[in-house]
């Protein structure tokens, strides 16, 4: 452990929490409609959009018609990019004349991008043109990204309003999280990533010479446009088929800095626009420290195991599959903060890191992308437990279950816990199937505890909407494309329905002052308590299958085998 790697831990973590309510408090200002320093310039663009549009922003939609439109909106646009990806090869911007992709994966592909996801089941530049990228999975990159910003705001509106029947108008939530917040930073990180060294052109890939005399073909395209929305939405979905770990996607250390610092700034940043939603900033912070502790908890075991000798391998070092130019702690890092965000970004291979270091990627997935998550997704997914925990704690201490000063009552339980156990059905019923069929297992290159765990993550992966993979298995084929895609699609929108269920139920509750009876929701008591109800939810559902994998994995790993 070498100084330089303390001293970047402990800048990336002073840069999360100084941004943290800075854009926080700029997210609250737009989703309340207030004047930002941005509005002069793009206040008469959105006006613009929801003319052409024929949106009435002030009209506010209830609960069924806000999901309605997050389904149509999502649906219509995961149809086009099906389209547009069987099509390519008779479409523009496609110089290296790649041809238009099967049903299978373009189905796969385009449930991917459309759920925020981005699993690849493809190398980008030997099978995506570049109109592909760029007006297909880009484009989903920043709508995936503001339906889950949305759908949290929603959720707010719908636990601190006072009264009401409605969260919110989708168009104009959708709007403003892409005008005013994911536009203007991804264009920055752009032009900084460009000026690092990652490509952003239209020439044809380049053929060189090697020092060997061969001919070796360099792809290039747009891929600094791309690069910078798929961190800072959480998409993870890379231009090159090695993701970040490619010299083009991730240059220099301060791109990697940068990259893993975006994968955290919106989920970090929303934790403040609760508590300023609510009036009280202490509970952002508090839902805040509970995703903190969490996220340096599993670095910090994740870092210690990569860090041990390796008995299997007889090496002091695990340096297999990782980020040569960065070290062991960036690879680590960065494996940590993707596997917590659903970013599903890698600049390391998840299939080389030892088995406690790979069990932490997959815990992160399978608590529910709770640790930071996914844009929105994440605080989503905290406040279903937010609600579980205060139902618990109301259940041992004798009091009615409150939240913000409404009552938690049997309406919005049955919903949590739909959402909270979606996710885990698909993960496990996936798995089990794939492990037990032969077409499940064809594709497996490797044996024994391992493989299991290559087709648990990749299950988990879809489910938990991350895109990461542990490799050593080949997923391009119908059975994985289709039961990939549907584990995506519940996955994504069986946790968005049930949320916007519950933000609508919530929303007409009046708002009781807080009173001796009320269990406070802030505080380390309460951090406490949250997690302990993450930790165990996950551990019950999902301790068995870690049993079959890492955990096996490490036992035979520390006896000097790998079967």
């Amino acid at each position: 452990m070498k100084p330089h790697d303390w001293i970047q831990i402990l800048l990336y973590l002073a840069a999360l929490v100084t941004l943290t309510p800075v854009l926080g408090a700029f997210m609250h200002r737009v989703f309340s409609s207030e004047r930002t320093f941005l509005s002069p310039v793009l206040g008469p663009v959105e006006r613009l959009i929801y003319k052409l549009g024929g949106v009435d922003a002030k009209r506010e939609m209830r609960w069924t018609h806000y999901a309605a439109a997050v389904l149509v909106f999502n649906l219509a646009g995961c149809a086009l990019t099906l389209v547009q990806l069987m099509t390519q090869a008779w479409l523009p911007l496609n110089p290296e004349h790649l041809p238009n992709l099967p049903f299978g994966l373009a189905l796969n592909t385009a449930v991917s991008f459309m759920t925020n996801t981005n699993w690849q089941a493809y190398s980008g530049e030997n099978t995506m043109s570049y109109f592909s990228q760029m007006a297909g999975l880009a484009v989903h990159n920043f709508t995936s990204a503001a339906t889950g910003i949305a759908v949290v705001i929603a959720l707010i509106r719908g636990l601190t309003r006072r009264s009401g029947t409605s969260i919110g108008n989708f168009w104009a939530d959708l709007v403003r999280c892409t005008l005013y917040i994911l536009l203007p930073i991804s264009l920055l990180l752009a032009v900084v990533f460009v000026q690092q060294g990652v490509p952003q052109t239209f020439d044809s890939y380049a053929t060189v010479k090697t020092l060997e005399g061969a001919d070796q073909v360099i792809p290039l395209g747009p891929a600094a446009s791309q690069i910078s929305i798929k961190q800072l939405g959480t998409n993870g979905g890379g231009f090159y088929g090695v993701n970040s770990a490619h010299p083009f996607e991730n240059p220099t250390p301060l791109t990697n800095f940068l990259e893993m610092l975006a994968i955290f700034m919106i989920p970090a940043g929303l934790t403040f626009t609760l508590g300023l939603m609510t009036g009280d900033r202490r509970q952002g912070w508090t839902i805040f420290g509970a995703m903190l502790t969490l996220f340096l908890v599993g670095f910090a075991l994740s870092w210690w195991a990569e860090m041990q000798p390796n008995p299997a391998t007889g090496l002091v070092s695990n340096m297999e599959g990782k980020e040569v130019r960065l070290g062991i702690m960036n690879s680590t890092l960065f494996s940590t903060i993707t596997t917590d965000a659903s970013c599903g970004a890698v600049n390391a291979m998840h299939d080389s890191l030892t088995p406690i270091a790979g069990g932490v990627a997959l815990v992160n997935m399978l608590l529910g992308e709770v640790i930071f998550g996914g844009v929105g997704a994440g605080l989503y997914g905290m406040l279903v437990f937010v609600i579980l925990t205060v139902f618990i704690a109301g259940l041992m201490v004798g009091r009615t279950p409150e939240y913000l000063g409404k009552k938690i009552e049997a309406r919005e339980v049955k919903w949590a816990v739909v959402a909270a156990l979606a996710p885990c059905v698909c993960i496990l019923i996936g798995t089990a199937i794939a492990a037990s069929v032969p077409v499940g297992s064809a594709t497996i290159n490797n044996q024994g505890a391992h493989s299991f765990s290559e087709i648990l993550y990749a299950f988990t992966s879809a489910a938990a909407n991350n895109g990461s993979a542990f490799a050593g298995i080949g997923v391009n084929n119908d059975f994985y494309n289709y039961a990939l895609a549907i584990c995506m699609f519940l996955g994504r929108f069986a946790i968005i329905v049930p949320v916007l269920a519950i933000a609508g139920s919530m929303v007409g509750k009046k708002i009781a002052p807080p009173s001796s009876g009320t269990f406070p929701t802030t505080g380390l008591t309460f951090v406490a308590l949250l997690i302990a109800v993450v930790l165990i939810v996950g551990g019950l559902n999902f301790f068995p299958a870690l049993s079959l994998g890492p955990i096996v994995d490490h036992l035979l790993m520390l006896s000097g085998r790998a079967l």
